[in-house]
Formats: structure tokens, C-alpha cells, sequence
């Protein structure tokens, strides 16, 4: 820390001009933007000491588009970070066309082999490096003790508090040892939350006890693991700070995150333009609120545009001017970012491309070097097969599998999911041909989804039907998976399918 206190002294010690200003709020920003090509204003941003910029599914048109798009970032770039929402399993950029190769966190958790999950981490985090990207915004480190969760779900190792922090300390491990920064989120946890804080503002009403052995078990894991960032959630912790949303509470960032539990490393917002945190306010004030309470690198969202950069650079930099935010915070701010890109540097543009020829990076999965995918049969033995189904798998029948359509949350995005994205073996609900058993297959399966109607259809024309609930479990289902990526999906495809033919 010695560095990022003598630079912030320096800062100081000489009243800075407007372009001083605006240049250390550049170095505290990560905007997002839309297309996938690197607009021109990426670039200008650069030159004028952007510290980052997020990539999003949105980016991403194919392997080799995004690998060229990374060897141009890395090539105007080559100190500054280059972010990712690479959670494997449900959330995943990298794979938004075709889903993750990757279990995800519930699964990994359900088979509690912190070896296993630190492979996993380390598969993406060669990966990652590979094109050049050094900041993972992963993993989620939420304990899930809300079954109807709407935004976490299968993204969490689980409900256990302990199990959460040894898998969480294990993902960080694997994936920093690879070479890329971690990001262990959100907190002080958005587990215990019925809310999408895409949408509105969650409030978390459990009491002070119960948040410590629980929401903030996995981040003392991130702390004993040293991991290198941390993110902020846009909930209400009312016995932590009952006035301020986490993102903008000096008290949750500061007092408890920085002061009781230690954490040195850098602190990253949440999305700005979420509803949770600047539905009344806008996003340049939210920044500026952010930066306050403590925020070092600020997520700006996915369709960042010039003009919304341009107005949160100008409201940092009246904040300072105005004595609302000490120049000290936002260059403390600005040094903690640095440093974290010098502590994960990046693979070249040369480096990206070389990396292509070895057949590494998006295009293969992979590094072949790296740790090898996780077997399907391995995966498997997560999922939750009640007797009902073990009897449906035994029987002989040519098996027919329909998948009723589900979106999912913000996070997730439009990923193919389910057998559709496994498998060309689907047919359509009124496709079922007689004498078949039928698997219906959805994920969120509350008491109103649309699957049971599908369901007891089946069920009253004679067919032997069980449900599936690619998600986190919410009753009824007779197999579960906890989890919908594209390694999931295989190995589900796999067990429905390998007692009978397809029909």
C-alpha cells in the first residue's frame, strides 16, 4: 500500500488543474460499449487514462472476431485491464453463442471438491489470459439462502456459508494462478434477496449476527485467499446501513470492508446503470456517491456511450473541485487500479494472435496446457434424481424431450441453455410421438410455470413424463441440475437419453 499512499500524497501536494482531474477519474472508470468493434471513443478514453473497459455478451460474435477484438484493445492498450463477466456455468461472455464449458458454481459446490473447483477457475482463467483479458468479474460468492432468488440461484456455490468460502477461496486460487485478477462478489452478499437489483432496490432485513456467519463468510475467505478485488452489490443491509445501498456506504465499504475485515485489495462497483443503483439519481451521480464511500474501479454497464463517459468524467471531476470528494479518495482510487493491472499484466496483441496459432484461447475452450474439462459423468453426480426419475431412466421406451421456453435473469443474458443448446434430439410440444416418455425441461420451475401445464398434458395423453428443473431448486421437480451451461446440458442430455433411443 506504500505506493498507492505516497502517490496520492503527491496528488495532493500540488492542487490539481481540470485535465489533472479528469485523467485520475478516467483511471478510476470501466465502461462497457456496444458493438464488436472497439469504437473510437474506446481509444480517445485510453489515451486520456481510462483504466478499463468491460466486455459483455453483447461484444461477442464469434471466436475469432473477439479475439481480434482483444489484439486491438491490447494493442492501444497493453497496461490497462480488460474486464469480463466469465463466471462459468450460467454467466458466461466468453461462450454467449453456444454457453459455457464450464459446470458453474452450484454444481461444483454439489460435488464440494475444492480441487475440482479450482481446475475449473483455472481452465477459464487460461482461457482468459490467453485473449489478453486480466480482470474476472467472478466468482459469485453468495451464499443462496433465498430458494426463490432471482438473480443468484445457480451462480452460487450454495447455502451453506462455509461450503460458499472454501469453494470461493478455491475458485480465487485457480483462477489468480493462471494470471488473472478475481472478483469475488457481491458484496456483503446478495444471497438472502427475493429482489433483481437490476430492476429496483433489494433490501436485506437480517440481523447483524446473521449476516456475519453467513452473507460474510466468503468474503473472509477472499481475505485469507488474498484475492485481488472485490465487488459491491446495490442492496439495502439494513443493520449495516440502514440510509445508504452497499455501493454507496462508507460504513459497509469502508468501516467494515476495509477497517474490521482488512481487505487491501480494489474495490469494484456493480454496474452503474442498474436500477438498484441509479434508477433516481443517474449514473455520473452515482459514481460520484461511489467513489465517496469508497469504490476504486466503477463498472459503468454494458451500452456505456460517449456522451454518458463524457458527463461522468465532468461530474468526478465538480465533485473534487467542489470539496464534495477529496482529491485524496479519488487518487487513492485511481493508484489502487493502476497497481492491480501492473499486479496481473496482460498478454500482448503479438501474444493474443501466437496464442490462436497454438490453438488456446475462445476458439479451442481451453489452454491445452491448462487444466482439462470436467467430465460429463462427473458433472452428473451433482444433479438431484428423485426415485421417480431413477424409474423413468430405467424403463425402455424411445425417450422424446421438450423444452419449454424460460428466460432468464440480466446476468445470464439470451445464453443457449437446456438440451436445445446440447442436442438436435427436441421436439416440440405437440410433437410427441405415442408410446414415448417424455422429459419436460425448464428452469425457475415455480408453481406458475408454464412447464406443468406441458406436463399434465403429457401425463393425461398416457405418456410416462418426469420434469426438470435446470435451475436452482424450487419443488416438484424429479431432476435437478443446478446449472444450464452447455457442459451441463450435455451431460443431462447424456443420462436422459442413455436408457433409450431418441425419437
Amino acid at each position: 500500500m506504500d505506493t498507492i499512499q505516497s502517490s496520492a500524497t503527491a496528488v495532493t501536494a500540488d492542487p490539481a488543474s481540470t485535465g489533472d482531474l479528469r485523467r485520475l477519474a478516467a483511471g478510476t472508470l470501466m465502461p462497457g460499449f456496444t458493438g464488436i468493434a472497439v469504437p473510437v471513443w474506446i481509444l480517445d478514453a485510453y489515451d486520456a487514462g481510462l483504466a478499463a473497459v468491460c466486455l459483455y455478451g453483447t461484444n461477442v460474435a464469434s471466436p475469432v472476431q473477439l479475439r481480434e477484438l482483444c489484439a486491438g484493445l491490447r494493442s492501444h492498450a497493453p497496461n490497462s485491464l480488460i474486464a469480463v463477466d466469465e463466471e462459468g456455468g450460467d454467466v458466461t461472455r466468453l461462450h454467449y453463442r453456444t454457453g459455457s464449458n464450464q459446470p458453474g458454481n452450484a454444481v461444483l459446490g454439489r460435488l464440494d471438491d475444492v480441487e475440482l473447483t479450482a481446475a475449473s477457475a483455472s481452465a477459464i482463467g487460461h482461457e482468459l489470459a490467453a485473449l489478453g483479458i486480466n480482470l474476472n468479474l467472478a466468482p459469485d460468492a453468495d451464499v443462496n439462502s433465498a430458494p426463490d432468488n432471482p438473480v443468484i440461484g445457480v451462480r452460487s456455490f450454495g447455502a451453506e456459508p462455509d461450503l460458499v468460502a472454501r469453494h470461493t477461496a478455491a475458485w480465487i486460487r485457480g483462477l489468480e494462478d493462471a494470471g488473472v485478477a478475481s472478483c469475488a462478489k457481491h458484496f456483503p452478499g446478495h444471497g438472502d434477496t427475493t429482489t433483481d437489483s437490476h430492476l429496483a432496490l433489494p433490501t436485506v432485513t437480517a440481523d447483524a449476527a446473521t449476516l456475519d456467519v453467513r452473507e460474510l463468510a466468503p468474503f473472509r475467505a477472499l481475505v485469507a485467499a488474498g484475492g485481488a478485488t472485490v465487488m459491491t452489490s446495490h442492496i439495502l443491509v439494513e443493520a449495516l446501513d440502514p440510509d445508504h445501498p452497499a455501493t454507496f456506504s462508507s460504513r459497509i465499504l469502508q468501516d467494515l470492508l476495509r477497517g474490521r475485515m482488512g481487505f487491501e485489495g480494489v474495490i469494484i462497483t456493480d454496474a452503474l446503470d442498474m436500477a438498484g443503483a441509479s434508477a433516481q439519481t443517474g449514473v455520473p451521480e452515482a459514481a460520484v456517491r461511489a467513489l465517496v464511500a469508497g469504490a476504486d474501479l466503477l463498472c459503468l454497464g454494458s451500452d456505456t456511450t460517449p456522451a454518458l463517459f463524457e458527463q461522468t468524467l465532468a461530474a468526478i471531476t465538480r465533485a473534487v473541485q467542489a470539496g464534495r470528494l477529496p482529491l485524496e479518495r479519488l487518487a487513492d482510487a485511481a493508484a489502487r487500479t493502476a497497481a492491480l493491472a501492473g499486479r496481473f499484466p496482460a498478454a500482448s496483441a503479438a501474444e493474443i494472435q501466437e496464442a490462436a496459432v497454438r490453438g488456446q484461447g475462445a476458439s479451442k475452450g481451453t489452454d491445452p496446457k491448462g487444466p482439462e474439462l470436467i467430465d460429463g459423468e462427473r458433472i452428473a453426480e451433482a444433479f438431484d434424481v428423485s426415485p421417480a426419475a431413477e424409474k423413468w431412466l430405467a424403463r425402455e421406451e424411445p425417450v422424446a424431450i421438450v423444452q419449454v421456453e424460460t428466460g432468464a435473469n440480466f446476468a445470464v443474458g439470451r445464453v443457449p441453455w437446456g438440451p436445445a443448446a446440447a442436442t438436435r434430439a427436441i421436439v416440440g410440444e405437440g410433437e410427441v410421438p405415442d408410446g414415448a416418455r417424455v422429459a419436460v425441461v425448464g428452469r425457475g420451475l415455480d408453481a406458475e410455470h408454464p412447464l406443468w401445464t406441458t406436463f399434465a398434458r403429457l401425463r393425461a395423453e398416457g405418456h410416462a413424463v418426469i420434469a426438470v428443473e435446470c435451475g436452482w431448486p424450487r419443488g416438484g421437480a424429479d431432476i435437478v441440475t443446478y446449472g444450464a451451461s452447455l457442459a451441463v446440458s450435455q451431460a443431462l442430455t447424456s443420462l436422459l437419453l442413455g436408457g433409450g433411443s431418441a425419437s
